[in-house]
């Protein structure tokens, strides 16, 4: 079993940048997929970026390619989602999910762990 708490959400302008943290507690080894979602208002959850626990794999959706940037922290137990150059259509609830598999598809369906998610609100 696998637990996942999101934190570092916010308010911020457009333009701006944050950091997510999700910590991982459990039995989680480095083939492992962590990945984060988010879902805005009246939408669909979408995929955001993933990589495997090692972090040398990642995997990004083409809007946040090149802006978002996810890691992770073995000591800390932490997967980290950077945020730069953040717009208004980033405004979402953001999500931390994980599966026991790397490669594949990153269907929110695919991901059997999730967290609470954390409230991003970038203003224009």
């Amino acid at each position: 079993q696998v637990q996942l708490v999101e934190s570092g959400g916010g308010l911020v302008q457009a333009g701006g940048s944050l950091r997510l943290s999700c910590a991982v507690s459990g039995h989680i080894f480095s083939n492992y997929a962590v990945g984060w979602f988010r879902q805005a208002p009246g939408k669909e959850r979408e995929f955001v970026a993933a990589c495997n626990w090692s972090g040398r794999r990642t995997f990004y959706s083409d809007s946040v390619k090149g802006r978002f940037t996810i890691s992770t922290d073995y000591a800390k137990n932490t997967v980290y989602l950077q945020m730069d150059s953040l717009k208004p259509e980033d405004t979402a609830v953001y999500y931390c999910a994980a599966r026991t598999y790397w490669g594949g598809d990153f269907g929110e369906y695919d991901f059997p762990y999730w967290g609470q998610g954390t409230q991003v609100t970038v203003s224009s």
